[in-house]
């Protein structure tokens, strides 16, 4: 049966319709990769040459400039600069061994420099640079230069290099950088192409470390073409990446390098905070170390020396050690006890000199006692009898939920290396940690901060911060990144009862300015400088009853390790605080003696901005600290005294 001419006609044209579209498509396609083509073999011939000649193109990383650290007036104290080396691409040296030889025949190279060379390039790829030595002069440069027809492999080259201006004076704060390890590898999951760069260094402790984000930055990259010996012929493309972001601290380098001279010759930290921002203005340990050690790979000798030290100069004790707070924890258990109701500010706990619990026996520091005291007179004269007698009305769980609202027991969030959480012990923490119960011994060790208590002198600070205010200032460490304000710390109040406060900080106040308060000898005569302040003792040995029977031994004739710690905390000026510092010093014996004059000075110069006049100390002391003045002046380095820069 014919098919009708009609649908033989559509169909005709149907298939018409077809072949256009499958012949336009094909002609497209064939447009494309003519034009493809004719650009690969015109317009990148050259380029495409070059590859198939060797691969003679090379792509390499450009390490971007690490981000710079200021102090908060501008002046830098993590900073780069220039530095000459000389690197080997294996694959293009041809003899390795040949070639490093004529190498050292040209520039002075250390053979342990070499050693680690050799092995770095047995670990890479044969086409990842390596560097052999760094830090050269540019006359070693130049002569490597003139001989690199010699030198198959060999390339000089300038890059940065990480410096540290005031040295050993922030070290605890900055921190230091260092080549990156395979340590550092292996703790990240999805390394940066940067870090497989030898010796890119990055961030090893301190902010350098907790800020490495900001401050790395990110790669760029070159294309360079070399002839077949693998010299370089020419730069054919080149990419910058981004630098890292600069960040500025909240620490003035002036007073820091200050309050390190004034801990000179002890095992100590101190800390001191703004109380209108919650800015750190200085967090200094001592002994300390200079951290431009660490750059380019410390020496067996320097490390080993430094850990070495019973001193520990690689430990920062502002907020990585803890210890008993002793008597600066009284203020804690006094607001503990009035805010519950328990003691009214006008009672009075008679002193023997010990109390007696259970058949166990605590003693006061003051042997024959000190009577009937209340709480003004109890934290002016330090009685401890009134604070057993206290702690036990009001309990350990009270005493722990006080210290933590005023910072004890709680880590602080700081871009800072091992920031300890120190402890403010309750009955659920001994119960989960020891699996015993708790008991009225330990909160009567407790109310004096001893016992399981610990805190660290930047806590200390916090809570002296705190209880001047009335409010949660919290520590702030970083005031700008890439030029944009952090978050303030002055927080909310406290919600303790203002009267609480005020009676506690009147206390306080005697500490230092009555002539039976136990820092009178480091008050501050300057009427608009006083301090007000707490010292605190704490024990570090059990002190057996045969020995208190016979006499306590006296710090001074114990060994350094066994001596008890010293401390302080105060604020100042009186009537409108505007700092707290406070100072731990490691067996350095009563707080009075060792740790309050120290916390006198840093605080007289952070008012002051500088030295204090003489007339703002006791006449009787007047000429020793014109002699310390003219001592640490010759300390402190100038560069804490220069022209910053933002």
């Amino acid at each position: 049966m014919k098919r009708p001419a009609k649908e033989i006609i559509e169909s005709n044209r149907m298939i018409s319709r077809r072949a256009l579209v499958v012949g336009g498509a094909q002609l497209g396609i064939m447009g494309v990769l003519g034009w493809r083509l004719q650009s690969m073999q015109v317009e990148q011939a050259d380029q495409f040459r070059l590859l198939a000649e060797e691969n003679r193109i090379n792509i390499r990383l450009l390490p971007p400039a690490r981000g710079l650290i200021f102090d908060r007036n501008g002046m830098p104290i993590a900073d780069n600069e220039q530095n000459y080396r000389v690197v080997m691409v294996r694959e293009d040296a041809g003899d390795v061994g040949d070639v490093l030889t004529k190498l050292t025949e040209i520039v002075d190279i250390d053979p342990d420099d070499l050693a680690r060379a050799m092995q770095e390039m047995q670990r890479r790829s044969p086409f990842v640079p390596v560097t052999i030595a760094d830090r050269l002069s540019w006359e070693d440069v130049a002569e490597i230069n003139l001989n690199t027809p010699a030198l198959p492999g060999i390339q000089a080259e300038v890059g940065l290099s990480r410096v540290y201006p005031l040295g050993a004076d922030l070290a605890h704060v900055v921190g230091y950088v260092g080549p990156v390890s395979d340590y550092d590898l292996s703790r990240i999951d999805d390394p940066d192409p940067l870090l497989q760069i030898p010796k890119f260094q990055i961030g090893k402790s301190g902010a350098e470390n907790k800020l490495e984000q900001s401050l790395r930055g990110s790669a760029g990259t070159r294309r360079i073409e070399v002839n077949a010996a693998g010299r370089i012929m020419r730069e054919l493309d080149r990419q910058e990446g981004d630098p890292g972001k600069d960040v500025q601290l909240t620490i003035d380098s002036r007073l820091q390098s200050y309050v390190q001279a004034r801990l000179e010759g002890e095992s100590a930290g101190a800390v001191v905070i703004d109380l209108e921002n919650g800015d750190l203005r200085a967090v200094a340990s001592a002994p300390t170390f200079d951290p431009n050690l660490f750059v380019r790979g410390i020496s067996t000798t320097d490390w080993n020396a430094l850990n070495a030290d019973k001193y520990r100069p690689l430990a920062a004790k502002a907020v990585q050690g803890t210890y008993p707070p002793g008597s600066t924890f009284k203020m804690i258990t006094a607001m503990a006890a009035m805010e519950d109701g328990v003691v009214a500010a006008d009672e009075t706990v008679y002193c023997p000199g010990f109390t007696d619990v259970f058949n166990i026996r605590f003693h006061c520091w003051k042997r024959g006692g000190h009577g009937n005291i209340n709480l003004h007179e109890s934290l002016k004269q330090s009685c401890d009898c009134y604070y057993y007698e206290i702690a036990q009305r009001v309990g350990i769980d009270k005493m722990a939920e006080m210290a933590r609202k005023l910072g004890l027991g709680v880590r602080h969030d700081l871009p800072l290396s091992a920031v300890a959480s120190g402890l403010a012990p309750d009955k659920q923490w001994k119960s989960e940690v020891h699996g015993e119960d708790w008991r009225i011994g330990d909160t009567v060790n407790a109310s004096i901060g001893q016992g399981y208590v610990l805190a660290s002198p930047l806590q200390l600070a916090v809570m002296t911060a705190r209880l001047a205010t009335g409010r949660v200032v919290t520590p702030r460490l970083v005031r700008l990144i890439d030029g944009v304000e952090q978050p303030s710390g002055l927080g909310e109040s406290l919600g303790i009862n203002e009267n609480t406060l005020r009676r506690v900080r009147a206390s306080m106040t005697d500490v230092c300015n009555h002539r039976r308060g136990t820092a009178y000898r480091s008050r501050i005569l300057a009427e608009d400088h006083k301090m007000a302040g707490k010292t605190g003792t704490s024990q570090v040995r059990r002190i057996t009853p045969e020995e208190r029977a016979a006499g306590v031994t006296k710090n001074e004739d114990l060994p350094w390790e066994r001596r008890d710690h010293a401390l302080f905390v105060g604020f100042a000026p009186l009537d409108n605080p505007r700092y707290a510092v406070s100072v731990v010093v490691e067996h350095g014996g009563g707080g009075s003696r060792a740790a309050a004059p120290i916390a006198r000075d840093i605080m007289l110069q952070a008012q002051y901005g500088g030295p204090p006049p003489l007339e703002a100390y006791p006449a009787g002391i007047r000429d020793q600290i014109a002699a310390q003045q003219k001592r640490i002046a010759e300390r402190v380095p100038e560069g804490a005294n220069g022209q910053s820069r933002a």
